[in-house]
């Protein structure tokens, strides 16, 4: 089941149960969430055909595994929240030797502050799925950078983000070091703050906004907004202004000395990276 097979495998079962969860009713943000995925991957599989497999045995083996799951997680409810997603991996040779392999991949594990450790792993795979070539053109002068919270966050130092921030070198996007609690106070607040009217948004990453020397294009980030159906908040160097009980995108204008901002949120890292892409894309950043 390993290498391209054992790819055609997982992909199809992930399919199938995302399929079976939509049928049964639950959002496909709840999906994404149980998943370890984000929204917008489940709605492009959800449009695509489904994954075929070699033989059709293949096929009704992960089809029926997938209705199993989906029967687990609908007895339990969408709206609960995961705590651990673990991965298992067996070889068995002959002589009764066997190798096991179970690997954590997200939410709680025996170890203690597991729940950090999680959450650092997860914003080490989002910076991972920058795209360059979208993030280069709305790289901030003062550099790029990524924030994630557990829900439990209350102050800047329980928020994690990339120490040194992220940058342009030859063309390419590059860190400093790996994401660590306490490393960005202004994102990490504006994130926290972000939470107060938004309590489903754990992640943020800033670009730079559209414009020129005369100011910021504020008509052209609202208009990126309305096509995508988004919220948009205003900010300043004091922090969040007064917004609705959803926010997507964050707006800060700049002021003498204060470089202008505009903030994307998400439900979390993964989630945060791909809506980035998508707002960059919309305000025609890529060609």
């Amino acid at each position: 089941m390993l290498g391209e097979t054992g790819d055609a495998w997982l992909t199809r079962l992930h399919m199938q149960l995302a399929r079976e969860l939509r049928g049964q009713g639950w959002s496909q943000m709840n999906i994404a969430a149980m998943l370890g995925t984000t929204q917008s991957t489940i709605s492009r599989q959800y449009q695509k055909p489904v994954q075929e497999l070699p033989g059709s045995a293949d096929e009704l083996i992960v089809d029926g595994w997938a209705k199993e799951i989906a029967g687990g997680l609908l007895s339990v409810g969408q709206n609960e929240e995961l705590l651990r997603q673990r991965f298992i991996v067996e070889f068995q040779f002959t002589g009764n030797q066997v190798l096991r392999f179970d690997k954590t991949l997200t939410g709680l594990d025996l170890e203690v502050d597991q729940n950090e450790h999680a959450l650092i792993r997860r914003l080490e795979w989002a910076i991972g799925r920058l795209d360059a070539r979208i993030v280069l053109p709305v790289l901030p002068n003062v550099g790029m950078n990524i924030a994630a919270c557990l829900n439990s966050a209350s102050s800047a130092s329980e928020v994690a983000a990339i120490p040194g921030k992220i940058t342009a070198v030859e063309g390419e996007l590059r860190t400093h070091g790996k994401p660590q609690f306490g490393s960005s106070k202004h994102l990490a607040e504006m994130l926290l703050e972000t939470r107060k009217s938004d309590a489903t948004k754990a992640a943020i990453i800033n670009i730079r906004p559209p414009g020129d020397f005369e100011g910021t294009d504020i008509d052209a980030v609202q208009e990126a907004c309305n096509q995508l159906g988004w919220e948009l908040a205003d900010a300043d160097r004091t922090g969040l202004e007064d917004s609705n009980s959803t926010i997507d995108v964050i707006l800060d204008i700049g002021d003498f000395g204060w470089e202008p901002s505009l903030y994307v949120v998400g439900s979390s890292p993964l989630d945060v990276v791909d809506r980035c892409h998508t707002l960059i894309k919309t305000l025609g950043g890529m060609e």
